[in-house]
């Protein structure tokens, strides 16, 4: 199976900050090229950090409300400092987490996850920038034609890897929904395939009613 690589799904001409780019530059950054975040690089080009629209935000937020109805957000230290901060280095957050193109997209999406970022630079082996992955790219593998994936899950998958005859198993997707159906060897086999299949790229989900011909599990021998 071939598994989408952040290298597929990345964009490539990425807009970049230096570490004294001003307030006003970043967010016109933001706003000529459609963007909700930049990348902050160093003379190397490496990334050390990432100015967002919520980094700019913080500063709006910090300001008195002129009608008096809503009262000045308490900000922790590095909040108030982000929120009177000029330039990128006093504005980013940071460091930078990256990703490598390499990377699967459940490698980029659990990065993203545990680390509650919505963006990753991309850097190579010298850690220089070379192209951003967003949530919304990672999303993309779910656009694959159903037919596309049917044909990677009967072909590669039931076929390829796990060997099974085509009259026996068999799987239709609809709308990315895999739908498994017919009969294997083994008992134990029932929730590898299914376990497999949801990690083909673009699967919403999996069901079916797969039977077997042998419960090995009943059949397994039992310790003493």
């Amino acid at each position: 199976m071939h598994h989408r690589t952040v290298e597929e799904l990345m964009t490539r001409d990425v807009v970049r900050a230096r570490s004294d780019t001003s307030f006003k530059e970043l967010a016109r950054f933001l706003e000529e090229n459609d963007i909700t975040a930049v990348p902050v690089v160093d003379e190397m080009d490496r990334p050390i950090g990432v100015v967002s629209e919520a980094d700019l935000l913080r500063k709006s937020a910090d300001q008195a409300d002129p009608s008096g109805l809503t009262p000045v957000p308490h900000l922790e230290a590095w909040e108030r400092a982000k929120a009177e901060g000029a330039r990128a280095e006093e504005l980013m957050s940071a460091p930078a987490v990256c990703a490598r193109p390499e990377w699967s997209v459940v490698e980029a999406a659990r990065l993203m996850e545990t680390q509650h970022v919505k963006r990753l630079p991309v850097v190579d082996e010298a850690d220089r920038l070379v192209g951003i992955v967003s949530r919304a790219d990672l999303l993309r593998i779910f656009l694959r034609r159903d037919e596309a994936i049917r044909e990677e899950i009967n072909r590669d998958l039931l076929r390829g890897t796990l060997l099974l005859d085509p009259r026996d198993v068999t799987a239709d997707v609809r709308d990315g929904r895999v739908t498994l159906s017919g009969i294997v060897e083994f008992k134990s086999q029932i929730p590898v395939v299914e376990q497999l299949c949801r990690g083909v790229d673009g699967v919403v989900s999996v069901s079916g009613d797969l039977t077997f011909r042998t419960d090995d599990a009943r059949d397994a021998p039992t310790g003493t």
